[in-house]
């Protein structure tokens, strides 16, 4: 593995060849809690200024297998639109330089991620802010964008089940010991596949607090970690998006900023689209579901020593215990659906 001063030196060289122009990286950082890549911020100086960057590089493993190219794709798509992302600039594919592969983005000068401290007007206001971006993300046309160069466009009619099949494989592939809660979720779930979208969407996959940046009396300055965007049903980001895992001790409050109720509200208001409640469920359910995998994937990496990050210890034991009980509130609830699915 690279040192930090080794990572710098490699970087400046990479620049300097991009750039045809000497680049000095005057400063590097690790940016830690990331879970599927390591991500550095440089501040570098050349003829042609002086600029902040953001490098994210593949490690050896990581909490989600991703497609680095899907992501930087993600960001060269969106960011022509209203959804704020950072700037795409390169994406390095040989590991020539940093042993690894990498991209590169602008650094987005301001804002933060953590929504803890904020007082109940910036909750509101960030909060609108957060579920009117996901609103006007699933309004787009996703081939408009060009994500169907970027990954496969599903049947409508097979979003939630390719979306199940997927996570499920996950579960049987990774978890390390029997998981009775996640086998009856499987079950309930396929059992009550909600119908067709409304529209297909660009989904994120991880639109959560802690995945944008803001300022806390502004505006949100960016979405970020694009890695699992995909084409599917926009309920899909919305039920992600309202987890209990994100509230932690805010349980009235979606991602600790607002109501359940009134993030819908938001969310439906800017993308035209209604949230019935009944085939809402299953998306809540399967966010649940999908978290839960994450965590369980987590474990074994930190098990089978791929990896010795202390977050995926973490998220192995605390996670999920947490998506587990959440699982279970779900699903004592609706063993018995209206569709009429058991566990």
């Amino acid at each position: 593995m690279l040192s930090l001063e080794a990572i710098q030196q490699r970087l400046a060289a990479y620049l300097s060849q991009q750039w045809q122009t000497p680049v000095e990286v005057e400063s590097i950082s690790q940016i830690f809690g990331g879970a599927s890549r390591d991500t550095y911020r440089l501040r570098v100086t050349s003829s042609l200024g002086e600029r902040g960057l953001i490098v994210r590089c593949d490690p050896p493993s990581s909490l989600i297998d991703t497609e680095r190219a899907l992501e930087y794709g993600a960001y060269l798509a969106i960011y022509p639109t209203a959804i704020p992302v950072p700037e795409a600039l390169y994406l390095e594919n040989d590991p020539v330089w940093l042993e690894q592969p990498f991209s590169i983005m602008a650094e987005i000068e301001s804002g933060i991620s953590a929504v803890a401290d904020l007082t109940a007007a910036q909750r509101a206001s960030i909060g609108q802010q957060k579920w009117h971006i996901l609103g006007r993300l699933a309004a787009l046309d996703p081939v408009e964008l060009g994500f169907d160069k970027l990954t496969a466009v599903p049947l409508p009619m097979n979003c939630a089940s390719e979306q199940l099949a997927y996570w499920a494989r996950v579960i049987a592939d990774d978890a390390m010991h029997p998981q009775p809660i996640a086998a009856a979720a499987i079950r309930w779930l396929r059992r009550n596949l909600p119908p067709a979208p409304q529209k297909l969407a660009v989904v994120h996959g991880d639109y959560r607090s802690g995945n944008f940046l803001f300022e806390p009396d502004g505006a949100i300055t960016a979405i970020l970690d694009w890695e699992m965007c995909h084409i599917g049903d926009p309920l899909e980001d919305l039920a992600w998006s309202l987890d209990p895992l994100w509230c932690w001790e805010s349980p009235a409050l979606a991602g600790r900023l607002l109501p359940p109720s009134e993030a819908i509200a938001i969310w439906e208001k800017s993308s035209g689209l209604r949230v019935d409640p009944l085939h809402f469920t299953w998306w809540r359910v399967f966010a649940a579901l999908k978290g839960l995998a994450i965590w369980i994937s987590s474990t074994e990496n930190f098990q089978n020593g791929e990896s010795q990050a202390a977050i995926l210890a973490l998220a192995g034991w605390m996670m999920t215990d947490r998506q587990n009980r959440i699982l279970l509130d779900y699903l004592s609830v609706h063993s018995k659906h209206e569709y009429g699915g058991e566990l």
